[in-house]
């Protein structure tokens, strides 16, 4: 399993707009072979994570390519945020607990 976790700032007042071509890109990923899931989480300085599973290299390399996906990006880095890092980690171990 390969794991994309995805940190973000946002430009003020990009919010609405944001959201919406959030809610289009959830969809479509949901979509791409090999997907899993993916969450995002806020933090109270602002900083956003989202967190996202493929279950391989193959079906991440097609979200990442995939033109509306690149669209997507090239006007997040215009319009939406004022900084982001990506990280790719390979799963090396898993241990799940629950009640």
């Amino acid at each position: 399993m390969l794991v994309t976790v995805f940190r973000s700032r946002l430009c003020a007042g990009a919010h609405d707009d944001y959201s919406a071509a959030v809610e289009r890109m959830s969809e479509l990923a949901r979509t791409m072979p090999g997907y899993i899931s993916h969450k995002t989480f806020h933090a109270d300085d602002g900083e956003r994570c989202t967190i996202v599973e493929f279950e391989n290299e193959e079906g991440l390399r097609t979200w990442r390519t995939n033109p509306e996906h690149l669209a997507a990006q090239k006007m997040a880095r215009q319009k939406y945020y004022t900084e982001y890092s990506v990280q790719v980690c390979t799963l090396d171990r898993e241990s799940k607990f629950k009640v």
